[in-house]
């Protein structure tokens, strides 16, 4: 029986991310291994891994602000990140494609909302690909339209999550 355990990433955690990073996402659309190391020391209770019998399969990464612009390709690096923002921007949700269709994003997913309502943020925002704006308004995202954000030389869309009156989804 497996064992699944969500819990908040450190810096012997790196290598992994990077290489579930590194298969999931193309090209320039992956973060490098500084940029993860630097959300990793920067703020950690805003990154989370998911872990199947003590082996990361996925993570989620975020930053905390006041004024939340989308498509600020700097935020990524963390410019303008403060911990006491009351708003989290989501760079980056995923899962190693081997344990993809197992329920482990929702998992995730549902863990970090709980998390970041429980430390008393009100917002979570984040970018995702067309395909993808139906699982996250399964999770209570609203779409907010198409993003100004080029990265990776993709086109995006801007969602986002009200924390207020939610209750705990109660997830492993």
């Amino acid at each position: 029986m497996s064992e699944v355990k969500v819990r908040s990433a450190t810096e012997l955690d790196l290598d992994r991310c990077f290489e579930i990073e590194s298969v999931s996402y193309a090209g320039s659309e992956a973060a490098t291994k500084e940029k993860i190391l630097k959300r990793i020391r920067t703020y950690p209770e805003g990154f989370l891994v998911i872990e199947n019998n003590k082996e990361i399969i996925g993570f989620i990464n975020s930053g905390a602000t006041h004024k939340v612009e989308l498509s600020d390709e700097e935020f990524k690096e963390l410019v303008g990140h403060d911990p006491s923002g009351e708003s989290i921007v989501i760079m980056s949700v995923v899962v190693h494609p081997k344990y993809q269709g197992q329920g482990m994003v929702s998992r995730l997913m549902k863990s970090f909302i709980d998390a970041m309502r429980e430390r008393g943020k009100t917002s979570i925002y984040l970018i995702c690909q067309a395909e993808l704006v139906d699982m996250y308004a399964r999770y209570g995202f609203v779409h907010l339209g198409e993003s100004d954000s080029d990265h990776g030389g993709l086109s995006w869309h801007e969602m986002s999550l009200s924390l207020k009156n939610i209750q705990p989804t109660k997830a492993g």
